[in-house]
């Protein structure tokens, strides 16, 4: 018998109210084919306190999704191969897989219980086959939670969306919901023509043995990360949060690390959504992956040495030194895979004027918001992965989710110099089934 907290109830098919029309096509780019080995799962988590979500069957919300789906073809579509080897999805209209789940708990008491592993459950997936004609690449878990609480999971393949894509779909879905204009409308054209773009390698091969990997989610609030700023202001006045956090935990990681000399250096993957730094940028709606992949070296000797502004400020003009040629030329070469090297990557374009982010903009119910959002990558080997999200508080606060071998994850979750910026501890580290 099953000790499983999450009772998976039913699945369903949901397609969208107004049929598209048939032969369109959507062929995928060399930058999307190279993330074929990953998936990606947001979970959204709401009180739900006034009761928007009852039962799918016969609520709204079904019925709101299948009306977003209408503006979303290439995420009711399928995946075929092509004539040259490459992918592209067929708008045919085939629907979003749709599973419903109960949970034995509040969602209080899954916040502060539930284990890394065990969030798994709340997320629908199957790994794409051989065949895959009839395999929804996109899928929503809808959670049902003692005391009304809810989480939505969306998932799909990295192939053919990333994080910021998924983000602004969801928000469509809440739009709908309540009758408003979407915000960020789905782009779904080719990807920008240039001649590295078509060189990328489909991944990275990672030579050394699978390790267990585990998740922690560390939750600083706005009032601490202030503060860490405003003492990183001598060294990097125009710091930003990510600035700080990306190289508060790659120090703090290289030191579980096996020992270099000084002359050695420590080396961190940059992960960057590039919309908004090509000169014909792309909207929030893009439908595929924009996403930057850049390498940073620091000397032991500096990182270990010195103090940690100096990191700060190297993570702030490496930033700030992409340009749209730089961002072509990384990825010539680039393998574009997480992991391979320890990859931190940076959301702070999801957060505008300050406060609102778009992880936290969907709201179903009346000025609800979710009072929590996970986001993994599914496939994650070799180093390790830093994921640095805005946080429900809004303004500075920041989610930290990082998914490192387990036994350099238990060292880091007892850091000092971690746990003096006195972080929630979410959804504790557990192995996780890759």
């Amino acid at each position: 018998m099953s000790n499983s907290r999450v009772t998976l109830n039913s699945k369903l098919t949901v397609v969208s109210s107004k049929p598209v029309s048939s032969g369109k096509a959507h062929t995928l780019s060399a930058l999307d084919r190279a993330m074929g080995s990953h998936t990606l799962h947001i979970i959204f988590y709401y009180k739900n306190e006034d009761n928007w979500f009852e039962s799918f069957d016969l609520d709204p919300l079904r019925e709101s999704l299948s009306e977003v789906l209408t503006l979303y073809p290439t995420v009711t579509g399928r995946l075929a191969r092509v004539v040259d080897g490459g992918w592209e999805v067929k708008c045919n209209d085939a629907g979003v897989r749709v599973i419903k789940a109960t949970v034995d708990a509040t969602l209080d008491e899954w916040l502060e219980s539930a284990s890394g592993s065990e969030e798994k459950l709340l997320i629908a997936w199957d790994d794409m086959p051989d065949d895959p004609t009839t395999w929804s690449p996109f899928r929503i878990q809808i959670n049902s939670f003692q005391g009304g609480g809810v989480a939505i999971g969306v998932s799909c393949s990295h192939m053919l969306a990333d994080l910021t894509f998924v983000a602004s779909f969801f928000k469509s879905w809440a739009e709908f919901h309540r009758h408003l204009p979407i915000t960020h409308p789905p782009f779904v054209a080719p990807f920008p023509n240039h001649a590295e773009a078509e060189s990328l390698p489909r991944h990275a091969a990672i030579t050394a043995s699978p390790r267990n990997m585990a998740t922690a989610t560390f939750k600083f609030s706005c009032s601490t990360i202030k503060q860490c700023l405003s003492k990183a202001h001598d060294t990097c006045p125009n710091a930003t949060p990510f600035d700080f956090l990306a190289a508060l935990f790659w120090t703090r990681i290289a030191r579980s690390k096996p020992p270099k000399t000084d002359h050695q250096t420590h080396s961190l993957a940059i992960c960057t959504d590039f919309r908004g730094l090509l000169k014909a940028s792309l909207p929030i709606g893009y439908f595929g992956n924009a996403l930057c992949f850049s390498t940073l070296s620091q000397k032991v000797e500096d990182m270990e040495g010195g103090q940690l502004g100096g990191t700060v400020s190297a993570v702030h003009r490496h930033l700030g030194g992409l340009s749209e040629e730089e961002i072509w030329s990384t990825m010539e070469g680039n393998y574009c895979v997480y992991g391979a090297e320890l990859t931190c990557v940076c959301m702070e374009h999801l957060v505008v004027e300050g406060d609102e982010s778009l992880l936290y903009a969907a709201m179903f119910g009346n000025n609800e918001k979710p009072v929590h959002v996970s986001c993994r990558v599914g496939n994650v080997e070799g180093e390790g992965l830093i994921m640095v999200m805005p946080s429900s508080e809004g303004g500075f606060g920041r989610t930290v989710m990082v998914m490192l071998p387990e036994e350099e994850l238990a060292e880091l979750s007892k850091d000092e110099a971690i746990l003096e910026l006195e972080p929630a501890m979410l959804l504790a580290g557990c192995v996780v089934d890759q």
